[in-house]
């Protein structure tokens, strides 16, 4: 790997690294997974792309974030880095060869054939109805749409199994949710899955001139589902991917409707809008009321009432 190419992973945003090793970043900060951590003791610096530790002194940069979280040294944190750095995906945690493995491979390809039939037949465990009906409040109607499923590894925790369709109805990504509050790894991700722009497949109901809401994450996504809007969602505030992007450019071309966005209530949030508004001119920005951090918030805000 020559200079050029080591200076591209030190550049990769620190806060897009920590929360693709599963950390839950919220105003520059999360629980320090070095440590037995309460409240939030990491906090990363955008401007210099460096995170530290004030209790456990635990600092640096991506790759030394890699190297200390994955247990691997500087060789194989680079790897892991720039085998992700093509599709950035953030809000994940260590590749996964599997659902119930969590060993490093240098596996790129998707085995879609693997994991379909998860999906042929969705099941809801007793805690992702309590996530997704009691505290989302989301309607059942969209949980059938996304195709939602749920299992439980060796341990017992409890995961909710959200696949990632093409136009086509193609299975190309699957991600793996964490329904432990506030448990590590948040995310998991089968090596080589394509978690780029969710719930593609509803671009093929879309009327001309019809509104089309673009999320930030899934849940957000489900919320506005849930809301009667149709939706697609960016996997994360922290990086648009140039892949996402093209896409987004080549569905603007394509169909004849408008796009529109509640940003998070946060600086990611509307740093989001801004990169979105560049390859989607006539973005319509909608503001959350104040109280509301995103609109999964104002979705269950507006269920109460």
């Amino acid at each position: 790997m020559d200079r050029l190419e080591l200076q591209k992973l030190r550049d990769l945003p620190i806060e897009g690294v920590a929360e693709r090793l599963g950390l839950r970043v919220s105003h520059h900060k999360a629980l320090c997974p070095f440590h037995a951590d309460n409240h939030p003791s990491l906090s990363f610096k955008v401007s210099k792309n460096t995170f530290r530790c004030f209790v456990c002194g635990a600092s640096g940069g991506p790759i030394d974030l890699v190297m200390k979280y994955l247990h691997v040294d500087f060789k194989e944190a680079c790897r892991w880095l720039a085998e992700g750095s093509s599709q950035f995906i953030v809000h994940s945690s260590q590749l996964y060869d599997s659902p119930q493995t969590s060993d490093i491979s240098h596996q790129t390809s998707f085995d879609a054939s693997r994991y379909s039939r998860f999906f042929e037949r969705p099941w809801l465990n007793d805690e992702a109805r309590q996530f997704l009906f009691e505290e989302r409040r989301l309607d059942e109607r969209v949980i059938r749409w996304c195709r939602l499923t749920s299992w439980k590894d060796r341990q017992g925790v409890p995961w909710l199994q959200i696949p990632y369709y093409d136009r086509e109805g193609r299975l190309v990504g699957v991600q793996n949710r964490n329904l432990v509050r506030g448990a590590l790894p948040r995310f998991r991700f089968p090596q080589g899955a394509e978690c780029g722009i969710y719930n593609l497949p509803v671009l093929n109901l879309l009327k001309p001139g019809e509104p089309l809401f673009i999320t930030e994450g899934c849940s957000d996504c489900w919320a506005m589902l849930s809301a009667g809007h149709k939706a697609i969602a960016i996997p994360s505030a922290t990086l648009l991917t140039k892949k996402d992007a093209e896409q987004l450019e080549i569905i603007n071309s394509k169909l004849s409707i408008s796009f529109h966005m509640y940003p998070d209530r946060d600086e990611p949030g509307e740093r989001l809008f801004l990169q979105l508004q560049k390859v989607l001119p006539s973005l319509v920005h909608h503001q959350l009321p104040v109280g509301c951090k995103d609109f999964s918030e104002l979705y269950r805000l507006r269920i109460k009432h």
